[in-house]
C-alpha cells in the first residue's frame, strides 16, 4: 500500500506469544506485506524466537523479554514490563520505519495506550480482539473487584480509540458492536483461518506413541481457564476407570498453570501414560498432529469460551483427526459435524467421548476426513485475507 511512492508503515504488536510462532499474527503480516505495507512486529521472546531484533521475509520482528503472571497483581507487573517494551520498542519500530497504523492484538487490553502516543502523529489504531478480556479475568479469578473494573474499563477505551475492530467470529462481532459501541461497517471478521496447503496430514512418526498403538494430543496454552485439569481427570478415568494402557497422551503448550498440572498428572500416578513436551517449533508439533488419533480441547463452559473459536480445533481439522470438545456455541460452528460433543465440564463425558473414538478407527477416519473437508471449503484464509486488507482501507479512510 502506498502514499505516492511512499509505502504505508503498520506497527503490530502481540503479547501472548513470539512471532513468527503465532500463526494467525504472522499471516496477517505476510498478507499485509504482500499488499504494500511496510510492516514491523512486536512481541515477547520465547523458544526459537529469543532474537530482540530480526528481519524475517522482509518484516522486523522486535522482541522483548516477558515475564508469565499466576495473579491479580502478578499481571499487573507483567503488562506493566510489556507496556514498558511497548513504548520502547515502538519508537524504535517508528524511528526506522515510521508507521501509520498500529494494530494490536490483545489481551491485554491495554495497547490503546501506547496508540495515544502515535495519535498526534496521524497514527490509526485497528483493535484486533482476540479475548474477551472481562470474560477472562471472571474464568480466572472468579471475582468482580477492583482489577475487573479495570479490564473492563481497558476494554471499552480500546474500541473507543480504535478506527476499526477485526474479530474472529460473529460472537465477537456482535460483542464489538453492542458493548464495543463500534458500529458495524467498522468491525470485520478475520477468523482464525488455518492455511490447508502448509498444515495437511503428512507421515506418521510411530515412534511419538512411546510404544503404544495410539496417541491422544492436547494443543494449546496451560492457563486456568483452558481445562487441561479436567483432561488429566479424563485420562486418569481412562487409564484407571476404563483400562486403557494402549494410549499416549501428549499435551503440547506452555503456560502459568503446567506446572501445577505436571504435578497434577504425578500425583495421580499418570506419569507412564501423559507426557508434557512444553512449547515446540511448527515442525515439532507436525509432526505429532501427523501421528495423533484424537485431538483434545477441554475448554470449560463459561461466557469466554463459550463465544470463543479455539484454534486448536481448526488445526485438528486441518490434519484430519477427529475431536472431542465440549459443546460450546463457537465449538460447534467450528466443527461442526467432525467432533464428538461432551457435556460442559464433565470429565467423565468427556473421557468416555475420547474412549468412543479410540475403540473405532471406522469413526475417527470418518470424522477426520470430514474436518478436513470443513477446512477446504469453509475455513479459506483467502477470505479473511481480504477482509483484513478493507479493514485498513476504512481504518486509512480510504
Amino acid at each position: 500500500m502506498m502514499t505516492g511512492q511512499r509505502p504505508i508503515g503498520v506497527l503490530m504488536i502481540v503479547e501472548n506469544l513470539p512471532v513468527p510462532f503465532v500463526r494467525r499474527a504472522w499471516q496477517e503480516c505476510c498478507a499485509l506485506r504482500d499488499a504494500g505495507y511496510r510492516v514491523s512486529v512486536i512481541s515477547p521472546k520465547g523458544p526459537g524466537c529469543e532474537a530482540s531484533y530480526e528481519r524475517i521475509d522482509d518484516i522486523d520482528v522486535y522482541r522483548h523479554r516477558v515475564f508469565e503472571a499466576s495473579g491479580p497483581l502478578g499481571y499487573f507487573l507483567e503488562y506493566g514490563w510489556a507496556l514498558a517494551a511497548w513504548l520502547w520498542l515502538s519508537l524504535r519500530a517508528f524511528t526506522r520505519r515510521r508507521f501509520k497504523i498500529l494494530h494490536a492484538w490483545n489481551p491485554p487490553d491495554l495497547i490503546f495506550l501506547v496508540a495515544w502516543i502515535y495519535r498526534p502523529f496521524g497514527v490509526r489504531f485497528i483493535f484486533d480482539h482476540l479475548d474477551l478480556s472481562p470474560e477472562l479475568y471472571l474464568a480466572k479469578f472468579k471475582r468482580k473487584d477492583f482489577f475487573y473494573r479495570l479490564v473492563s474499563l481497558a476494554e471499552r477505551l480500546s474500541f473507543k480509540t480504535a478506527a476499526v475492530s477485526l474479530a474472529t467470529n460473529r460472537s465477537y462481532r456482535e460483542i464489538a458492536v453492542k458493548r464495543g459501541a463500534k458500529s458495524p461497517d467498522h468491525v470485520f471478521i478475520v477468523r482464525v483461518s488455518p492455511v490447508p496447503e502448509r498444515m495437511r496430514r503428512e507421515r506418521a512418526y510411530p515412534e511419538l506413541k512411546e510404544s503404544k498403538p495410539l496417541l491422544v494430543v492436547y494443543l494449546g496454552v496451560m492457563g486456568p481457564q483452558d481445562g487441561v485439569d479436567i483432561l488429566l481427570e479424563a485420562i486418569e478415568y481412562l487409564l484407571k476407570t476404563k483400562g486403557r494402557t494402549d494410549t499416549q497422551f501428549v499435551l503440547i503448550g506452555g503456560g502459568t498453570e503446567q506446572p501445577r498440572l505436571k504435578r497434577m498428572a504425578h500425583e495421580k500416578g499418570l506419569d507412564g501414560g501423559v507426557k508434557f513436551t512444553g512449547r515446540l517449533p511448527f515442525e515439532d508439533v507436525a509432526r505429532y498432529l501427523s501421528t495423533a488419533d484424537v485431538g483434545v480441547a477441554p475448554d470449560p463452559l463459561n461466557d469466554m469460551n463459550d463465544r470463543s473459536t479455539m484454534g486448536k480445533i481448526l488445526e485438528y481439522m486441518c490434519y484430519e483427526i477427529p475431536v472431542v470438545l465440549f459443546d460450546l456455541t463457537e465449538g460447534r460452528r467450528s466443527a461442526e459435524d467432525a467432533a464428538l460433543y461432551a457435556k460442559p465440564n464433565d470429565p467423565v463425558d468427556f473421557a468416555e467421548k475420547i474412549n468412543r473414538l479410540l475403540d473405532s478407527a471406522s469413526l475417527r477416519q470418518e470424522l477426520g476426513a470430514r474436518g478436513r473437508r470443513r477446512i477446504e471449503e469453509f475455513f479459506d484464509w483467502e477470505i479473511d485475507r481480504v477482509q483484513l486488507l478493507r479493514a485498513y482501507e476504512v481504518a486509512l479512510g480510504k
